[in-house]
C-alpha cells in the first residue's frame, strides 16, 4: 500500500476513533440521566402502595390552603422534581457534547429515556394539580428548547409518547385505587383520560411507534371504563357511570 493510501485510511481511522469516543461520552451521560429517572420512578411508585399515601383530593387542593409537603405523595413529587433537576444537568452536558446541527445523528441514544422522563414529569404534575403538563413546561423543567433551530430540544413525538405512557400508568393507578379503597380517584382519572383521548384523536399520527402506542390507549380507556362501571354497580358512587371513550 502506498504512503498516500495509508494516509487516507489513517484519516478514516482517526474519524472512527473520534466518533466512537464521542458516542461513549454520550452514553455515559445518558446512563447518568437514566439513573435519575429510575430513582424518580421508585419515588412515584408510592401511589400504588398505600391509600393514605396516594389519596390526594383535587377538590381540597382548590378549596383550602394546602401544603403538598403534608402527605407522602407530595413529598414524593418534590423528591422527583429534584431528580428532574439532575436530569436537566445531564441534558445540558449532552447539549455541550453534540456538534451543531447534528442532534438527530445521535438522538437515538436519548430518545427512549427522554420519553420516560416526560412520562414521569407528566405523572408528577397530574398528582400535584390534576392537569396535563404542556410540552413547554416539560422542556423548561429539563432545560430544553422547543424549537429545533434553537439547539438541543424536546421533540414533539417524544413528548406525546411520554403522555401516552402516563395514560397507561393512570389506568393502573385507577385499578389500584379501588383495591385500596379510594373510589373517587378513578372518577377523576376517567375524566382526565377522556379529555386526553379526545385530544389525541385530533392528531393525524404518522410516526409508526407513536401510532401503535396511541392504538394502545383504547385499552387503557376500556380498563378505566370497567373500573368506573364496577364502582357504580356496587353502589360506591351516586351518579351514573362515566364513559371514558368517544363512543366508538
Amino acid at each position: 500500500m502506498s504512503f498516500v493510501n495509508q494516509q487516507i485510511f489513517a484519516n478514516y481511522q482517526e474519524y472512527i476513533d473520534n466518533e466512537q469516543e464521542l458516542r461513549e461520552k454520550i452514553r455515559t451521560v445518558v446512563r447518568q440521566i437514566e439513573q435519575q429517572a429510575k430513582e424518580a420512578t421508585i419515588r412515584l411508585q408510592i401511589i400504588h402502595s398505600d391509600i393514605e399515601k396516594s389519596k390526594v383530593s383535587l377538590k381540597l387542593l382548590m378549596t383550602i390552603q394546602y401544603s403538598i409537603n403534608s402527605i407522602p405523595v407530595g413529598e414524593a413529587c418534590l423528591l422527583a422534581r429534584k431528580l428532574f433537576e439532575n436530569c436537566a444537568i445531564g441534558y445540558k452536558s449532552l447539549a455541550e457534547l453534540i456538534p451543531p446541527a447534528q442532534y438527530h445523528r445521535y438522538s437515538d441514544h436519548w430518545t427512549f429515556i427522554t420519553q420516560r422522563i416526560v412520562f414521569l414529569i407528566a405523572l408528577t404534575v397530574y398528582l400535584e394539580v390534576g392537569t396535563l403538563v404542556t410540552r413547554e413546561t416539560v422542556a423548561e423543567i429539563l432545560g430544553l428548547k422547543t424549537v429545533q433551530s434553537e439547539g438541543f430540544h424536546l421533540e414533539i413525538e417524544d413528548y406525546l409518547m411520554g403522555i401516552l405512557l402516563m395514560a397507561s400508568e393512570l389506568s393502573r393507578f385507577a385499578t389500584n385505587s379501588v383495591t385500596l379503597g379510594d373510589y373517587e380517584r378513578p372518577l377523576q382519572i376517567s375524566r382526565f383520560i377522556a379529555d386526553l383521548n379526545s385530544g389525541f384523536r385530533l392528531l393525524n399520527l404518522k410516526n409508526d411507534g407513536l401510532r401503535k402506542r396511541f392504538d394502545a390507549l383504547k385499552y387503557d380507556v376500556k380498563k378505566i371504563e370497567e373500573v368506573v362501571y364496577d364502582i357504580s354497580i356496587r353502589g360506591l358512587r351516586n351518579s351514573q357511570p362515566e364513559k371514558v371513550g368517544d363512543g366508538e
